[in-house]
């Protein structure tokens, strides 16, 4: 009887949680940085595992043995998803895994900014997917008023409670999007939140962009913030990173590297969500990743619970004070200290 071949495996080497659990089910696995994971690399492989820094598209995939593309992350705007189904390539993502890690970073900012008490805020929220939905879930056990944009789940589902953008410029002290990045379709989110939004703002809000760089336009936003009629951005996700405009790093007050959802608890979902892509890709045992099993998202929150569980101040601090931000960026992502997500704490 012909023996199996192993699967070759290419993985990103910065992805945590992963050495040795591919091996342990019978794969030959290479570990390199997202720079060196080319095409002549990709040659020699028959999936990848990678992150967001590495472009799967014709020019790294052609010609190649690979099979699937496993991202541990939640967004594939790094893959060339056409290119893929056109040759017989599967995508695998990690979709909802750094959820309750964004939703700490939003909530932590918002309690940390504002200087009333959250009951008298009322928070929109835009795009209503995994992260969106944890968000709100979180904000009505703490008596925020919520208002909510999702024009596909609204066209979808029907029903009553949806809002527009229009209603959550004129009555919101706080707008977060959590949009996917898409340039097309029926509900492209491109500049989603651009001059024509900022021009109907009322309530002065805060701006908190923790989803895709481009779904908030960053020069409008940055003329929102000179005029006064935003009154702060806290700023995640970027355009062109880790080249990020340099005077919306200056003027956002909470500006972090792309690190909204580096939970401990995150990283072991994605990779786990990986690793069982390409197992069942291959049919073969399910691969458990190097770290105990990832808890479950907290029901509830508590305002001090959720303050105290993250300072994105202190990730402020050292991206701001870097001498060559591009650099620092990458070197804060590659080496952050993953932090707990939010304690599960009722509501009394």
């Amino acid at each position: 009887m012909e023996k199996k071949t192993a699967p070759r495996i290419i993985v990103e080497g910065n992805i945590p949680f992963v050495r040795g659990c591919l091996e342990a089910v019978g794969c030959e696995v290479s570990y390199l940085a997202a720079a060196d994971i080319t095409r002549e690399a990709a040659m020699k492989s028959d999936a990848i595992v990678t992150r967001t820094r590495t472009r799967c598209d014709a020019a790294l995939l052609e010609g190649t043995p690979v099979q699937i593309v496993a991202t541990a992350t939640i967004g594939t705007d790094h893959i060339d998803l056409s290119y893929c189904r056109e040759h017989g390539i599967e995508v695998a993502n990690a979709p909802g895994c750094n959820a309750p890690a964004v939703a700490q970073y939003v909530l932590s900012s918002v309690a940390r900014l504002s200087n009333c008490p959250l009951t008298q805020l009322t928070l929109g929220i835009v795009g209503a997917g995994h992260v969106g939905t944890i968000i709100e879930r979180w904000a009505r056990a703490l008596d925020m008023r919520v208002l909510v944009n999702d024009p596909p789940r609204e066209a979808a589902e029907g029903g009553d409670g949806w809002s527009t953008l229009d209603d959550i410029a004129r009555e919101c002290d706080v707008v977060t999007v959590h949009t996917p990045y898409t340039t097309d379709g029926d509900y492209p989110t491109v500049n989603l939140l651009g001059t024509d939004f900022f021009r109907k703002l009322r309530r002065h809000p805060v701006i908190i962009n923790a989803a895709r760089g481009g779904i908030v336009d960053e020069e409008a936003l940055l003329a929102a913030l000179e005029d006064g009629v935003a009154s702060a951005a806290v700023i995640d996700c970027w355009k062109g990173e880790p080249a990020i405009n340099p005077r919306l790093l200056e003027a956002a007050t909470i500006a972090t590297p792309h690190i909204a959802g580096y939970s401990r608890q995150g990283k072991i979902r994605a990779t786990a969500m990986a690793l069982e892509a390409v197992c069942r890709h291959f049919g073969l045992a399910k691969a458990v990743p190097d770290s105990e099993a990832a808890t479950e998202c907290a029901r509830t929150v508590s305002v001090r619970g959720v303050a105290d569980s993250y300072d994105p101040f202190a990730d402020t601090a050292m991206l701001k004070g870097a001498a060559d931000t591009a650099s620092a960026f990458e070197n804060l992502r590659n080496h952050y200290e993953l932090r707990p997500e939010a304690p599960d704490t009722p509501i009394s």
